[in-house]
C-alpha cells in the first residue's frame, strides 16, 4: 500500500481509501470480512455517509478495536445547520465514536443547495461549530455530476475545505469542459493543500436498460482484471490524487491487487477499454445527479 498526506491534515492516508458504502446493507459477519481484508491490504483511512444505509451501522464494532489506527471521515447531505448538526450527532451514534477526523457536505453541487449550506444559519456553520467543539476535525465536500469541479472551485472560494471528492475516470475526462475544471481545480488543491478524493475509477457506466442482475453498485463496474488495473493506475498514477473504492465489494480484492504495482495506462489504452467494455460517461451536461 501506497501512503500519502492527506492535504494539510496532518494524516497520512492509504492513498486507496475503503469507501464504506460497500457495507450497505451486508449482513454483520461479511461487513467484518470486508473490513478485515481492507485492514489487511493496509487500509488506514474509511469513507462513510450517514446515506449510506447501514453503513455507519456496520462500522460500529469495527471501530471499538481499531478507532485509533484509522482515519474516520462522514457525509451529512443535509442543507440547514440544525439538520445538519443532528445528523452529525446521529452519525455519532450509530458509529459508537464521539468524533470523527473528517465530515464532509454531501454532494453539494445544486447552486441552491449551496446557498443554504453556505447561508449564516446552514450547514457549514454548524460544521465550524462542531469542529470548534472538538467534535470534527476537518471539514470537507464531496459531489458528482459534470458541474462539481467548477462547484469545488465556487466552494473553496468561499471557505477552506480541508479536501473534496469528485469522480475521475477517462470517459468523463473526454469532456473538455469537465477536464478543464479538474484540471483548475486540481492545481487550486496543490497550492492550498486540499486533499483530493476520486470516485467512480473502474465505472463503465449506467446499467442498461432492462438489466436485471445483481446491482450492487448504482453503476455498472467494470470487472475484467486488466481492465481495472488500468482504470485505479490512471487515478494512482497521479500522485496528487486519491481513489475511493468501489461500492460493489466484490471487487475490492481486484482494486487492492494495485496498491503498491499499478500501471500507468496511455490515452489509447484507456481508450481501447472504452470501446471493449461500452464505456460511458455516467453524468451528461445538463444532470446535476442526485445520487
Amino acid at each position: 500500500m501506497q501512503y500519502a498526506p492527506f492535504g494539510r491534515t496532518g494524516h497520512d492516508s492509504s492513498r486507496i481509501i475503503f469507501g464504506a458504502a460497500a457495507l450497505w446493507s451486508m449482513e454483520q459477519a461479511k461487513a467484518d470480512e470486508i473490513l478485515e481484508l481492507a485492514t489487511v491490504a493496509g487500509i488506514n483511512h474509511i469513507d462513510t455517509a450517514a446515506s449510506y444505509g447501514d453503513s455507519e451501522l456496520l462500522l460500529h464494532d469495527f471501530l471499538q478495536d481499531n478507532r485509533s489506527s484509522v482515519f474516520l471521515a462522514t457525509k451529512t447531505g443535509e442543507r440547514t445547520g440544525a439538520a445538519a448538526r443532528a445528523e452529525l450527532e446521529k452519525s455519532f451514534e450509530r458509529l459508537g465514536v464521539d468524533s470523527v477526523d473528517l465530515i464532509q457536505l454531501h454532494n453539494l453541487v445544486d447552486p441552491d443547495e449551496w446557498a443554504q449550506a453556505f447561508a449564516p444559519d446552514g450547514a457549514l456553520a454548524a460544521m465550524v461549530q462542531a469542529r470548534d467543539e472538538g467534535l470534527v476535525n476537518h471539514i470537507g465536500v464531496t459531489g458528482h455530476g459534470v458541474t462539481v469541479a467548477r462547484m469545488h472551485i465556487r466552494s473553496l472560494d468561499e471557505f477552506d475545505f480541508a479536501s473534496v471528492l469528485f469522480p475521475y475516470n477517462h470517459t468523463m475526462l473526454a469532456n473538455p469542459a469537465y477536464r478543464a475544471d479538474v484540471d483548475e481545480l486540481l492545481a487550486l488543491c496543490a497550492e492550498r493543500q486540499v486533499a483530493v478524493q476520486t470516485i467512480k475509477a473502474i465505472a463503465i457506466g449506467r446499467w442498461p436498460e432492462g438489466y436485471d442482475g445483481p446491482q450492487l453498485s448504482w453503476y455498472e463496474p467494470l470487472t475484467d482484471s486488466e481492465a481495472i488495473s488500468r482504470a485505479v493506475g490512471n487515478v494512482l498514477s497521479n500522485e496528487q490524487l486519491f481513489l475511493n473504492t468501489t461500492s460493489d465489494a466484490r471487487l475490492l480484492p481486484e482494486i487492492l491487487m494495485n496498491a503498491d504495482y499499478f500501471p500507468n495506462p496511455t490515452d489509447a489504452e484507456l481508450d481501447a477499454d472504452v470501446e471493449a467494455f461500452g464505456m460511458t460517461p455516467l453524468f451528461d451536461d445538463g444532470e446535476l445527479a442526485t445520487i
